[in-house]
């Protein structure tokens, strides 16, 4: 039996003018309505995060498709922006939506956020010119798209949170973040199938699925939670935004070679960037707790599950935030060539070899967060970031050249410590939270996982760097006169920045071809097909390799290390008293048309006195 979308008016409530709609209480939506709200969000994150990702996967027929040379000097600023721009600007913008959900409305946001997610994917799939103004244009509209995925990352786990009862809501966030989680690996295979076929499918294929969601949001999704009438922080949105954006470019150009230095940390660009940028976020924390109503509730933090929940997040996203980046090296720039895989064909196979990642993730995640709701959650995020820190050290111990079933298991259990940390620790941190702060909690936390996976991409690129440098030159040099090459041109490439390898080999190219290029012509055919084949830049990056994965993984390990540690100081009397409800099963529920005895707007309000008097 379907029901109306049409508000139910409460007895004696006059009508609000046409176009506007009040907050609806849980009764009135009836007991379907919370799994309207995560089949609708779930379609959000995973759309939103399959973006994330497809990008990297399809790059070379990205830059092919609009001729232009991303491993060229002057280009290298469009490849970073391609990969990190989506991810700068939800991190910077997520908690300024979340606080909007607040105080106009969680659904009308999140549908915001899906019309523009999708009228952004069109202007991206509709690029018609080439060269460097196709590559401005992609990444204007990149950005425009983590625009509305910043609105759907905000106020998805707001709106769960209001649509499910307590001991039920680790369940459903655990569900999205199946979604969100799995979707960034799907992208992976998607832009792997597409780009090939036509780059601009990969930007297409979001419409049609960004249209029904669209359209769906709008008409089933309604505000349950309460409404924070408050005027907006300015001041704090101009300094945190300019503070973050500040320091997640410096670490983006940190990245990038500074005149004889491989990386640019030293640059004066990235240092102002990094010191000025740090400056303002501390001018933002001192506006934070002189206005009336900050962007920031540093309040929230007094909650230990809010406060050790978030340090547990943030050292697990700069943890694993950089994996799928050097996996993505690994398997594209040694692993498959040594194993016969033409350059060409290693995009989409580095994707679907990563799958086991995937299935551990979407093993443990759903289990791990319906289970956090009956026993509590410290247990299952502690463990799970234990061992993720445990597959780390595996994946440093085994051979470059590794047995693919050995990698596979590795990654397999990866995936399940990562579900096993994820949707308990969403689940832990979002019912800390008082009703009217659940979307300026929850685009906090997003913003600490966004902005820690772009520190995280630069923290593992910058250690690859350092690691690859002291030995790559060498013997670059030296296998490059063994096979033909002249002194000075073997010195010339050997003396080229380590990171236009990384690159090269990060986007699928044979590095080789690229970096020697017109001296290619005066050597022999022996010496060419040497140089150019699938095995010689493998096995001759090989041993650099390894060091710089070491240096990168064990960093990684701290991490992951620090939030476990942190997740044990997680929970109290919220938590306990969530544990002592009487509940339903989900199955029980599921076959139930009844009232499900969830709490009303009164009771939402008490819990927010509650919370204010601790």
């Amino acid at each position: 039996m379907t029901r109306s979308s049409t508000p139910v008016l409460e007895k004696g409530a006059a009508p609000e003018p046409s176009g506007r709609r009040r907050i609806r209480s849980l009764e009135e939506l009836g007991p379907h309505y919370k799994w309207i709200a995560l089949s609708n969000t779930t379609l959000g994150m995973l759309i939103a995060t399959i973006n994330s990702s497809i990008v990297l996967i399809a790059l070379p027929d990205i830059f092919k498709g609009i001729k232009l040379n991303p491993l060229e000097p002057d280009n290298t600023s469009y490849l970073l922006w391609m990969m990190m721009g989506f991810l700068v600007v939800t991190a910077v913008l997520v908690v300024s939506f979340g606080r909007l959900g607040d105080m106009f409305g969680r659904a009308r946001m999140y549908n915001i956020g899906f019309l523009v997610f999708t009228v952004s994917s069109v202007f991206l799939a509709a690029t018609w010119f080439d060269g460097s103004k196709a590559a401005i244009w992609l990444i204007f509209w990149r950005v425009i798209q983590g625009v509305g995925g910043a609105f759907l990352m905000a106020n998805s786990s707001a709106i769960l949170t209001d649509a499910f009862p307590q001991h039920q809501r680790g369940l459903a966030l655990g569900i999205n973040g199946v979604a969100a989680i799995s979707g960034s690996f799907l992208g992976l295979l998607i832009g792997g199938i597409l780009a090939p076929i036509d780059w601009n499918l990969i930007f297409l294929v979001s419409v049609p699925f960004g249209l029904v969601g669209t359209v769906w949001a709008y008409m089933k999704l309604h505000d349950t939670g309460i409404r924070q009438k408050a005027t907006m922080d300015w001041w704090g949105n101009i300094t945190f935004a300019v503070g973050l954006v500040a320091i997640l470019v410096g670490i983006t150009y940190g990245i990038q070679p500074y005149g004889s230095s491989n990386m640019g940390w030293m640059s004066p660009m990235v240092l102002s960037c990094l010191i000025g940028g740090l400056v303002v976020l501390a001018a933002f924390a001192v506006i934070e707790t002189r206005v009336s109503n900050p962007l920031f509730n540093l309040s929230l933090f007094r909650n230990h599950s809010f406060l050790y929940g978030n340090i547990a997040n943030l050292m697990a996203s700069i943890g694993r935030g950089g994996l799928q980046f050097i996996l993505i090296i690994w398997l594209q720039g040694i692993w498959l060539p040594q194993h016969g895989y033409d350059y060409t064909r290693t995009p989409l196979w580095a994707g679907i070899y990563m799958v086991p990642m995937t299935i551990g993730f979407l093993l443990s995640a759903p289990v791990s967060g319906y289970l956090s709701d009956k026993v509590g959650t410290k247990w299952f995020t502690t463990t799970g970031l234990f061992v993720t820190a445990a597959t780390f050290f595996a994946l440093i111990v085994i051979p470059v050249d590794f047995s693919y079933w050995a990698f596979a298991v590795i990654l397999l259990i990866n995936g399940i410590g990562m579900g096993l940390f994820s949707s308990p620790n969403r689940a832990e941190v979002m019912n800390s939270l008082p009703a009217n702060a659940r979307g300026s909690g929850a685009g906090m936390m997003t913003t600490f996982q966004n902005a820690a996976m772009v520190l995280s991409i630069g923290l593992f690129f910058s250690l690859m760097i350092a690691g690859l440098s002291s030995d790559l030159p060498s013997a670059m040099h030296g296998g490059l006169v063994a096979n033909g090459v002249s002194q000075t041109d073997a010195n010339a490439v050997a003396s080229l920045p380590t990171v236009g390898i990384l690159f090269a080999a990060f986007l699928g190219y044979n590095p080789i071809k690229e970096l020697v290029g017109p001296h290619l012509s005066t050597l022999s055919q022996t010496n060419q097909d040497t140089l150019t084949g699938l095995k010689f830049f493998p096995h001759l990056i090989s041993e650099p390799f390894s060091n710089g994965l070491s240096a990168a993984f064990t960093f990684a390990i701290v991490c992951c290390i620090l939030g476990g540690i942190a997740s044990l100081f997680t929970g109290g009397k919220g938590a306990e008293a969530a544990s002592d409800e009487p509940h339903e099963s989900v199955g029980e529920e599921l076959a139930s048309v009844g009232f499900n005895g969830v709490a009303s707007r009164e009771a939402e309000h008490a819990e927010y006195d509650e919370y204010a008097r601790r």
